[in-house]
């Protein structure tokens, strides 16, 4: 929080012509000293500083929004995910701009700030209210859904773990963009999957819902 607005922030384009603040950097590392010392053993793979190959290893965004923090703008978050035997066994959103925080493990229920939440119950989507980062679908969703908007970033998916968005359609993303939002989804309620129904997969769109509407609006996306 301190580096958000900060009128020394420095910003600068990696070699995907994405951008990387100070921030990014700062918070990864803050976090791979603090996983060393409470969990030895255990590795990181980071947007960062990479993978460091361990069997359990905790998934981390360090600012899912760069472009938003740079901007100024409060929608950006720190993603937590930790992965034992390929399984993501539990994720936290942390969003301090926002005040909110959102986290879930494999059984134990998903939250919001300590207080449970669970999906919609939305069960058409001609009565859903979507968010979809990619104009193309957008307009595709806009005369079938009954709202059609682009929230963008983790802030939709938490929005329909939340039960506030019925469902939410993403770009292309990395892992370190959805491991958090698996268990969050999942303990909410809902689905998260590829376009194809299957399970997310690093470089392919997102798509998640209340489960209720899902299948419908795979075959609308298709």
């Amino acid at each position: 929080m301190p580096r958000f607005r900060a009128l020394d922030l420095q910003v600068e384009a990696k070699a995907d012509l994405t951008p990387v603040t100070d921030a990014d950097r700062t918070v990864e590392r803050a976090l791979r000293e603090r996983i060393a010392v409470v969990r030895p053993g255990e590795g990181v793979l980071g947007e960062e500083e990479g993978d460091d190959g361990c069997a359990v290893r905790w998934i981390v965004d360090p600012i899912d929004g760069t472009k938003n923090f740079a901007r100024g703008v409060p929608v950006w978050a720190t993603l937590i995910a930790l992965e034992r035997e390929g399984e993501i066994v539990c994720g936290v959103v942390s969003a301090p701009a926002l005040g909110h925080r959102w986290w879930a493990s494999r059984g134990a229920g998903a939250f919001r700030d300590g207080e449970p939440i669970r999906v919609s119950a939305v069960s058409r989507l001609a009565e859903a209210s979507v968010s979809a980062t990619y104009a193309r679908d957008l307009a595709a969703l806009e005369p079938a859904a009954w709202h059609a908007r682009s929230l963008g970033d983790f802030w939709q998916h938490t929005l329909v773990a939340e039960g506030v968005v019925d469902a939410a359609i993403d770009a292309r993303l990395a892992v370190w963009d959805y491991a958090a939002l698996i268990p969050i989804l999942d303990q909410a309620g809902g689905r998260i999957t590829a376009l194809d129904g299957g399970a997310p997969r690093p470089s392919e769109q997102v798509v998640t819902s209340n489960g209720a509407v899902h299948a419908e609006l795979l075959t609308l996306l298709r």
